[in-house]
């Protein structure tokens, strides 16, 4: 089926020549050009090269070395790039722009707007879709092979009252607890951690490790910025803001502290009034 090809990298044998480029044998699915413009210096008939497959603008199969913002199966923050009466058109870094259709939007979205959305391929029409209506693709309880501890991908997805929505693996939903309001914004992805699976098998998330790995963790990750940095300085102290420290080091402020503190006991810095000081 073309939909296993559509959306997806693949890597493929050039079987000819073509005026347009190079044709690739996709096996059962026959051949596919890849454009002149895409076709990577020294490349000949037998070669093999590792394109993505879409759809040119007469819906034909076409390849391209060139890399897109998401591929099939995955989620991401694009932009809006046009409004049209099938829908809206979202900015995914390829020539032929992703169409979101009016009936998987959750909102009236204008150009320049930026859009959390899945992408796959449509069964009826056989052409790249996109979806705002996550909750099509996302589980609301954790897979069996998911346990506290774990390390895991998260996307950033909303705000909520109680801490911030994130998909965890590309796969299910969890719960971000504030952290004094110190937490990522919509659309990025980050690394985190799952505090605990529930009963009710929900997810809780920390961006720190969880119990004592937390500090090794941590006093490991500043002593390798603190060495790279100039002068072997960072201007962050104990009376600096949670949200400097966040951005600098990616660790909560209570996290830094017990982090600090393990490094100056080792012998590693000098705590200075301005910041710290790396001293090997």
């Amino acid at each position: 089926m073309l939909e296993l090809l559509l959306g997806r990298h693949h890597t493929l044998r050039v079987s000819s020549r073509h005026s347009a480029g190079l044709m690739l044998d996709a096996g059962e699915h026959g051949e596919i050009l890849l454009p002149r413009r895409y076709v990577p210096d020294g490349l000949e008939p037998d070669g093999e090269v590792e394109v993505f497959i879409s759809l040119d603008s007469e819906d034909r199969p076409v390849a391209t070395t060139e890399c897109p913002l998401v591929k099939a199966g995955g989620f991401a923050l694009l932009r809006v790039a046009a409004v049209t009466r099938v829908g809206v058109f979202l900015d995914w870094g390829m020539p032929k722009d992703l169409l979101l259709p009016f009936a998987e939007q959750i909102r009236r979205l204008k150009v320049g707007d930026n859009e959390l959305v899945h992408v796959d391929v449509d069964r009826v029409s056989g052409r790249l879709v996109a979806s705002a209506k996550l909750n099509k693709f996302v589980a609301d309880t954790a897979p069996s092979h998911l346990h506290g501890g774990n390390m895991v991908s998260l996307l950033i997805v909303e705000k909520t009252d109680l801490g911030i929505k994130a998909i965890v693996d590309d796969c299910c939903w969890g719960l971000l607890r504030s952290d004094g309001g110190n937490l990522p914004v919509r659309g990025m992805r980050c690394s985190g951690y799952i505090s605990r699976v529930r009963e009710d098998e929900l997810i809780d998330l920390s961006l720190d490790p969880p119990g004592y790995a937390k500090v090794p963790v941590a006093a490991e990750k500043l002593a390798a910025v603190l060495s790279a940095a100039e002068g072997g300085f960072l201007p962050i102290h104990d009376k600096s803001p949670p949200e400097q420290v966040r951005e600098i080091l990616g660790i909560s402020k209570k996290v830094f502290k017990q982090a600090v503190g393990a490094l100056y006991k080792a012998g590693s810095i000098r705590i200075g009034e301005d910041g710290i000081y790396w001293l090997k």
